[in-house]
């Protein structure tokens, strides 16, 4: 028993990485110095920063004084999910703990992170204020054109284009890459990262299943039936507010469940994705119509 405990916590300190290789969002986790943990448990508090602009300097008055104001942000936890298993001591056993070992990794890589990205891109695309567009793109001189738009937009908007990072699906950006003139592809170097989505997480709205509703039991998520497929969004990295608050792997040995001879592995993330509504011009959304 001693070894097959041994054996599961050397796969915890590895779920982190599990979820940083999995996911596509991970890119957008704020720095988690500039956050404190709030009043409440599903609180988080943001800094946020407001100051005045510049006026008239005087030879005889000097400068104008003027303020800047620190403040805190309250924002509440927008995501909180988990799952409770539960493996057979016997079986376990049988395979020599790999059955309890593989389940934290597999749960993580092939259910939480599909979920929690597709979960952050509907939030994103849905946040008042964005920019979007619209259409079919079919070709790879579409897609570049719709690309230029997007840039365009957030030039204008003074969007930065430091930690300006566009994820698209690996099906328009294989028609970008596959365009014979090189100078076509030149719109990718607009984003200082390109990272590809798979459609099925690219989502404007997702229904999450709540696991106990009949033919919602297993879980999960699906596209919502007035959502749209998105085609690739632009995210400036400081735009948003993303931050896991909790995520708490946890292992109960048999000796110690009173419910039955088995392993239990249960996982749980609270965390928060949001746009700052001051920064709605880091974000841009191109759906289809």
């Amino acid at each position: 028993m001693a070894n097959n405990i041994a054996l599961f916590e050397q796969y915890v300190p590895l779920l982190d990485e599990v979820y940083k290789e999995a996911s596509k969002t991970e890119v957008l986790d704020g720095n988690q110095e500039l956050i404190r943990m709030g009043a409440n448990a599903n609180e988080l508090i943001i800094p946020k920063m407001t100051m005045d602009g510049l006026a008239d300097y005087s030879r005889n008055g000097g400068y104008v004084g003027g303020d800047v104001v620190l403040t805190n942000e309250t924002v509440l936890c927008n995501f909180d999910r988990g799952r409770m298993f539960t493996v057979d001591s016997m079986d376990n056993a049988e395979t020599a703990g790999v059955a309890f070992g593989m389940l934290a990794g597999e749960f993580i890589r092939t259910k939480v992170a599909p979920e929690l990205d597709a979960f952050r891109f509907a939030t994103y695309a849905s946040a008042d204020g964005v920019s979007s567009g619209d259409g079919v793109l079919t070709t790879g001189e579409q897609v570049v054109a719709a690309l230029r738009a997007a840039t365009n937009v957030m030039d204008e908007n003074e969007v930065p284009m430091e930690d300006r990072i566009l994820f698209i699906t690996p099906t328009l950006h294989g028609l970008v890459q596959d365009m014979d003139l090189v100078n076509s592809r030149e719109v990718l170097s607009r984003f200082s990262q390109v990272i590809t989505v798979p459609q099925t997480r690219f989502y404007t709205a997702i229904q999450q299943k709540d696991g106990t509703t009949d033919g919602e039991t297993v879980g999960g998520y699906t596209k919502a039936a007035w959502g749209q497929e998105i085609n690739f969004m632009v995210v400036h990295k400081g735009a948003v507010i993303q931050f896991p608050k909790h995520i708490n792997p946890k292992v109960v040995s048999p000796e110690m469940n009173p419910d039955a001879d088995a392993w239990k592995f249960g996982y749980r993330q609270v965390s928060v994705a949001q746009v700052y509504e001051n920064k709605v011009a880091g974000v841009y959304v191109h759906f289809k119509a």
